[in-house]
């Protein structure tokens, strides 16, 4: 039986598992009439004071996306609906662009592409000195980073701009486009990421002579056409976001854990150490790191299970332990972050 189309105000009165049960098509959702419909009216009026013509169609898909070679930006379907919201922070911990000022710099960071779909700047000889070739091989999920470089821009998390050529002309545009940063003076020591930020200016003036040659075209991944279920969705995303690790982290676990193996296992368990403060220690890597939660919870999970195997027992305080564990994990992470991988220093 087909499931009937849930009016967005229905949703509230179902369960985690009546939803995921749904499918995408069946949400019934819109931008319109909820707080999205006012950010969205946001990047048009900063796009307007910058001279701009071009307006991104804004349609609500399954991630944050440009599609490529289209005037469109894709919001997460999730953000249409707080009790989407809700399901979405349960399942994968966090809620990508859940607060005003975070959507804003995503939204923004998209319209870079938008910009550039539209007049194909990236075509450009210059643009090639400026931000490098368009045809870099595209692997941002393993790019390493330079936190301290001033040739790039900074606007989201994880120094994204250093990913790839085309993240860098959207960092670069997003970071142009709000008004409320002073990116001269901001960036005025950073010689580098200045004259990008320049060029920019430039390619917003020689737009007002250019028309918009961006495709045309249905598009792609759009929640209100998509059948599979959110269930199915959400299975996929957890795979994707959750890395194995190799046994070599016993070493690093037991200098952690060194307590005598005949304690307690109800007062000095490591694996119970870890799920007792789980949520602080995820918190503070996440801060360190600017990673996703879910990452860092997925790793979490996995070392206490291991440490559980290893019957690991508690040897030093709570607090102490604490700083241990969150300085060890925020190394994963960070070399994580630089290659990939969660891998030990060696």
């Amino acid at each position: 039986m087909i499931p009937k189309p849930h009016p967005v105000q229905e949703l509230s009165n179902l369960t985690d598992a009546e939803i995921l049960k749904l499918r995408f098509k069946d949400l019934s959702l819109s931008i319109a009439g909820t707080e999205l419909d006012k950010f969205v009216k946001q990047l048009y009026a900063e796009l307007a004071a910058k001279g701009l013509n071009f307006h991104p169609q804004i349609f609500l898909g399954d991630e944050w996306f440009s599609p490529e070679g289209m005037n469109a930006i894709a919001v997460p379907f999730y953000l249409a609906n707080s009790r989407l919201k809700n399901l979405e922070k349960s399942l994968m911990l966090d809620v990508e662009g859940g607060d005003p000022e975070w959507f804003m710099r995503l939204l923004r960071h998209e319209a870079g592409h938008c910009f550039d779909h539209c007049y194909k700047f990236s075509k450009r000889k210059k643009w090639h000195q400026i931000f490098g070739s368009p045809n870099k091989e595209y692997a941002p999920e393993t790019y390493r980073p330079q936190p301290y470089s001033k040739s790039f821009v900074k606007h989201l998390d994880g120094w994204y701009a250093q990913a790839h050529p085309d993240e860098d002309f959207a960092e670069t545009f997003a970071v142009w486009l709000d008004a409320s940063r002073d990116w001269k003076k901001e960036y005025s020591k950073w010689p580098v990421a200045l004259s990008k930020l320049e060029y920019m200016q430039g390619l917003a003036r020689d737009s007002a002579q250019l028309n918009i040659t961006a495709e045309q075209g249905r598009l792609p991944s759009e929640v209100s056409r998509l059948t599979t279920t959110l269930e199915k969705y959400y299975q996929k995303r957890r795979r994707e976001q959750a890395d194995e690790y190799p046994d070599f982290y016993d070493s690093d676990l037991k200098n952690i854990f060194n307590g005598d193996p005949t304690l307690s296992k109800r007062e000095h368990s490591a694996s119970r150490f870890m799920n007792r403060h789980r949520k602080a220690i995820v918190s503070t890597v996440a801060w360190a790191t600017s990673e996703r939660k879910f990452t860092i919870d997925s790793l979490v999970k996995r070392l206490s299970e291991r440490c559980d195997k290893l019957e690991l027992r508690l040897g030093k305080t709570e607090n102490q332990t604490t700083m241990e564990a969150a300085s060890f994990l925020t190394s994963l992470v960070k070399n994580y972050l630089f290659t990939g991988k969660f891998k030990r220093k060696v």
